[in-house]
């Protein structure tokens, strides 16, 4: 009997052993299961003020974005009155009588000719031949040249450099000078 005993000490200690192990393994389990539930305790709690700081993000937004939305198509308007401006000017410009076409057509020679240049005369423009009979083509010795597109008035080719001073380049310059003033006389606020 001597070893059945030992045998049994042996089942009785692993046994008690087990249950030991069992005992630390559960109330690790149930220290981790606490600890986790804290955690996300506090994880939902962080979750829900992150939620209404973005609910009240996304409202906020909302509103900034319709402010913005009433501003793009009121800024749009004005655009458009702005191009309608500008575009009136081009079609004053194509239509000039011939006494201030010319005298254009010589200021611009006279300021940003230089000599031998090329004279690129847009396909519409109606003084070509006037133009060639100008004082300072035959001063700086400017050529002519019919093949032109669509911009109004002449373009300068030069052997260095290309001078756009077609109407199209003109009014741009001026838009860009002095949009402000053109949108301030024709939006005045207060």
């Amino acid at each position: 009997m001597g070893a059945e005993n030992i045998v049994e000490r042996i089942m009785d200690d692993a046994r008690r052993e087990a249950e030991e192990i069992i005992a630390q393994a559960e109330e690790k389990a149930a220290k981790t299961l606490a600890e986790a539930n804290e955690r996300c305790g506090r994880a939902m709690k962080g979750a829900l003020a992150e939620v209404e700081a973005r609910v009240k993000a996304i409202l906020d937004g909302k509103a900034a974005t319709a402010r913005l939305d009433s501003a793009k198509c009121e800024l749009a308007e004005k655009r458009r009155a702005v191009d309608a401006v500008y575009a009136e000017a081009y079609k004053k410009l194509n239509n000039l009588e011939k006494p201030a076409a010319l005298a254009l057509a010589e200021r611009l020679l006279k300021d940003y000719a230089e000599k031998g240049d090329e004279i690129v005369f847009s396909a519409d423009y109606k003084y070509k031949a006037d133009v060639a009979k100008l004082s300072v083509v035959a001063e700086k010795e400017l050529k002519l040249s019919d093949k032109g597109a669509n911009y109004g008035g002449f373009v300068l080719k030069g052997e260095s450099a290309d001078k756009d001073v077609s109407y199209t380049a003109l009014l741009s310059a001026d838009r860009e000078e002095n949009i402000s003033i053109v949108a301030n006389g024709l939006f005045i606020t207060g």
